[in-house]
């Protein structure tokens, strides 16, 4: 689904039966690199009951699908990109929220990998404006904690898991980043898994589960 005047390429899923004049949750989906918007949506069936979700696609060609920014080295970003990733995605959100119902005290992010890295970075830019973050299996690059301005998180929850044995970002990256939200007040879940760089059905399981417990109706 593409509407001309939206900011980024994304597919929606929202609830059968919408009431007027009522508000709903909004989560926002990030993927992998060289994936795409459809391969986040399996990982959130049931959900489209209770929130809109926005599927985002990455809006640079990364064989075989895309990526929200290019990296120059292991866990460094090219800053330009990646910052232009972050207003891209900021944006989105915003014309969201004012093209369809949503309850802006309910905002909530998901995201692997690259998704992971950029729920966590867009949380520190908006701090409290959103409720709460999935991030699994990333990290959060060094100029974003230097140089960015980072908003209060003292009331942003979130769910940050890693994989023990991943191969692709060090398990230490996720160690930090639970640490690093603690330090700043955030209401954070971690979670490990004896697993690689990938979702596996338990963490998926517990997941779920946090948001359902996160989203008021």
């Amino acid at each position: 689904m593409m509407k001309l005047n939206a900011p980024m390429i994304y597919e929606l899923r929202r609830p059968a039966q919408i009431e007027p004049a009522k508000t709903y949750p909004a989560l926002f989906l990030m993927h992998g690199i060289g994936s795409n918007e459809q391969n986040m949506l399996s990982l959130v069936n049931g959900l489209e009951d209770r929130f809109f979700i926005f599927s985002v696609r990455g809006h640079l060609p990364q064989p075989p699908g895309f990526a929200y920014f290019t990296i120059q080295g292991y866990g460094k970003p090219h800053r330009e990109v990646f910052d232009e990733g972050v207003s891209k995605l900021t944006s989105f959100i915003d014309y969201a929220c004012s093209e369809y119902p949503i309850d802006e005290s309910q905002l909530f992010l998901l995201g692997f990998s690259q998704g992971a890295i950029l729920s966590m970075t867009i949380g520190l830019a908006l701090g409290n404006r959103i409720k709460g973050i999935i991030a699994l299996s990333g990290y959060i690059p060094a100029f974003v904690k230097e140089e960015y301005n980072i908003k209060p998180v003292d009331k942003l929850s979130l769910f940050i898991s890693h994989g023990e044995m991943d191969q692709v970002l060090p398990f230490e990256w996720g160690l930090a980043n639970n640490e690093y939200f603690r330090e700043l007040g955030a209401d954070v879940t971690f979670k490990t898994y004896q697993e690689g760089h990938t979702v596996s059905m338990e963490n998926h399981k517990d997941f779920m589960q946090w948001i359902a417990e996160k989203v008021k109706l």
